[in-house]
């Protein structure tokens, strides 16, 4: 009887580690994307050879002000890609379809070159990631985490609401950004670019459209982040 009980509970015991490997794959992956040693699969749309830190400020086509402000844009986008990475992870997570899985891994991979562009270019100005980066990746992930647990179309209409939303912030930074800084702007348009992508293939396979309070919410949320993470 002792052998029949070790062997019905063995599935049940397997499931629960197969669940804390993942949980503790996440937290490995989670430092990496915080501490800057996750490596672009793309190059820089910006072009290859990087400005060494500290030398931006002496380009005469950026005025002070203009590095700045453009620094300060660049930190919002770095953190957008940190909360995304964080996203997408989690709602791949417990998806629970493995053709689904692969779409969120997919564009966390791809979000992962978007991280890595954003923060050379926040260097080559001089400046900094924002300081509450491991806040905004934490709470990204949990709630990927709970839009994987609302079904397949649901957590597929979080990508492309969430996507949907990213698209627009870009386009308003392309307006935004100094003309002349041209490093900066291509990498965000490359950016939108793969948003919109990842949008489309969302809604290809079978997003549904988000409630008016939740798309909402959502954008309550973007407009803290991206007010917060100018500064810090």
């Amino acid at each position: 009887m002792s052998t029949h009980t070790t062997m019905q509970d063995q599935p049940a015991f397997s499931r629960r580690m197969s669940v804390l490997d993942g949980l503790l794959s996440e937290v490995g992956r989670a430092v990496q994307v915080l501490d800057g040693s996750v490596h672009a699969g793309r190059p820089n749309p910006a072009g290859k050879h990087r400005i060494p830190a500290g030398q931006a400020a002496a380009r005469p086509e950026l005025t002070a002000a203009e590095q700045k402000h453009a620094a300060g844009l660049m930190r919002v986008n770095h953190v957008g890609e940190i909360c995304a990475q964080a996203l997408y992870r989690g709602q791949a997570l417990f998806c629970g379809d493995a053709a689904i899985e692969k779409v969120f891994v997919k564009a966390a991979n791809e979000e992962v070159d978007h991280l890595v562009w954003c923060r050379q270019r926040l260097v080559e100005l001089d400046s900094r990631p924002s300081l509450l980066n491991p806040l905004w990746y934490a709470g990204s992930f949990s709630l990927g985490m709970l839009a994987s647990r609302a079904g397949t179309a649901r957590n597929l209409g979080f990508m492309a609401e969430t996507e949907r939303q990213v698209e627009e912030h870009l386009d308003e930074h392309l307006k935004d950004l100094p003309l002349v800084d041209e490093r900066s702007r291509a990498i965000v348009a490359q950016m939108r670019d793969d948003e919109i992508g990842h949008r489309t293939t969302a809604e290809r396979s079978g997003a549904s459209k988000l409630g008016p309070i939740v798309r909402l919410a959502m954008r309550g949320m973007s407009k803290i982040m991206t007010v917060t993470a100018y500064r810090i």
